[in-house]
């Protein structure tokens, strides 16, 4: 990642290495159809409109929840493509605490290359997925800061 001032967790960087590895955008399609395969089933009850995220074409839903500080997100589209894309961010964001995931760039996005494989609409719907899961993790952070308190 170029910019120093932006965090990358190390999970995430292994992400973008693997799609920078990959310039053919078929490639990258394939790749994001991997990651929606490997996704864990998300439970029906997390797929309620405050976990739809909103801006995207596709149903997407995102769940998160704190197991010892740590943030645990679960998701889910209806479209192939957009479940990989869900899949990458949650294997490269679980595990952070909420002040990391709040700290992450969205310049992974850019340096993956994967724009130029999707749609306006898609690269649009992926950076609120991203968005999304950062929203959830400050809540989180505020929760659990209350708690404290």
């Amino acid at each position: 990642m170029s910019s120093s001032d932006s965090f990358c967790p190390p999970k995430l960087a292994r992400i973008v290495e693997r799609f920078q590895r990959r310039p053919d955008p078929k490639q990258r399609y394939r790749q994001l159809l991997a990651y929606a395969s490997k996704l864990a089933a998300m439970p029906e009850v997390g797929k309620v409109p405050e976990n739809k995220v909103a801006g995207c074409v596709s149903q997407v839903f995102i769940t998160a929840h704190l197991a010892e500080g740590k943030i645990q997100y679960q998701g889910d589209s209806d479209a192939q493509l957009v479940k990989g894309l869900v899949a990458l961010l949650i294997e490269g964001l679980n595990g952070l605490t909420p002040a990391e995931v709040a700290q992450v760039s969205p310049d992974f996005i850019e340096a993956m290359g994967i724009n130029a494989s999707l749609t306006p609409s898609r690269a649009n719907g992926f950076y609120n997925i991203f968005k999304t899961m950062q929203k959830k993790a400050l809540v989180l952070q505020l929760t659990e800061t209350a708690t404290e308190n």
